[in-house]
């Protein structure tokens, strides 16, 4: 028997899990490039090649090199009702998650800087915002809210979208895996992408000694 032929979900997946990406910002980032021939998401440039046959051909470079050619039927990329929620849980996926090298210890939040990947820490919660429903070309249900964690060290920025949003309350605890950090409105913010994992403790780790 044939192996399945990836499917556009599959190749846009695997580079979510590969480059800590959330899946809708790729696949906007796919729109970008469409309209303006280039686009940028976290290290992974985007170029629109043209279109044969009523599809759009992609070829994503990071750093100049190439990490991914591939085509995306134009009606696909006009469609507002995408759901994002199913494509990370897959056995390619979870293979690929499972290859990523070992998460670091916990750090303490004032030492992020923007760029770091596979980040853990433990930290308190402070504020959790009230959410905003984000509006896009493709979906206009999806929410989104900036919690505030801090350690002694500092604070900064959790990014919560969906289901995260309401997950967390002021005063938990929390251990934070697998997230990178990025730059948002000149201040640091966490962001779990599909790979990051939030777990409520049910003891203050985040003033024990190291």
């Amino acid at each position: 028997m044939k192996p399945r032929k990836p499917t556009l979900e599959d190749q846009l997946a695997v580079l979510s899990a590969q480059h800590s990406i959330y899946p809708s910002e790729l696949f906007q980032a796919l729109l970008k490039a469409k309209d303006q021939k280039k686009s940028t998401v976290e290290n992974l440039t985007i170029e629109y090649r043209g279109s044969v046959n009523n599809q759009a051909i992609f070829l994503i470079t990071k750093d100049n090199k190439v990490v991914a050619q591939f085509r995306v039927p134009e009606e696909t990329l006009g469609q507002k009702d995408i759901s994002f929620d199913n494509w990370m849980n897959t056995s390619r996926v979870r293979k690929e998650i499972a290859k990523q090298n070992p998460m670091p210890a916990h750090m303490k939040i004032g030492d992020l800087n923007s760029g770091m990947k596979k980040v853990n820490v433990i930290a308190e919660v402070l504020e959790t915002p009230e959410p905003s429903k984000v509006h896009t070309q493709f979906r206009d249900n999806a929410l989104v809210a900036n919690a505030v964690i801090g350690d002694e060290t500092g604070k900064v920025m959790l990014c919560l979208w969906d289901q995260q949003v309401n997950s967390v309350s002021v005063g938990n605890y929390i251990e934070v895996k697998n997230a990178h950090v990025a730059t948002f409105k000149g201040e640091n913010q966490l962001r779990l992408g599909r790979n990051g994992s939030i777990t409520i403790l049910e003891k203050p780790l985040a003033n024990q000694t190291a």
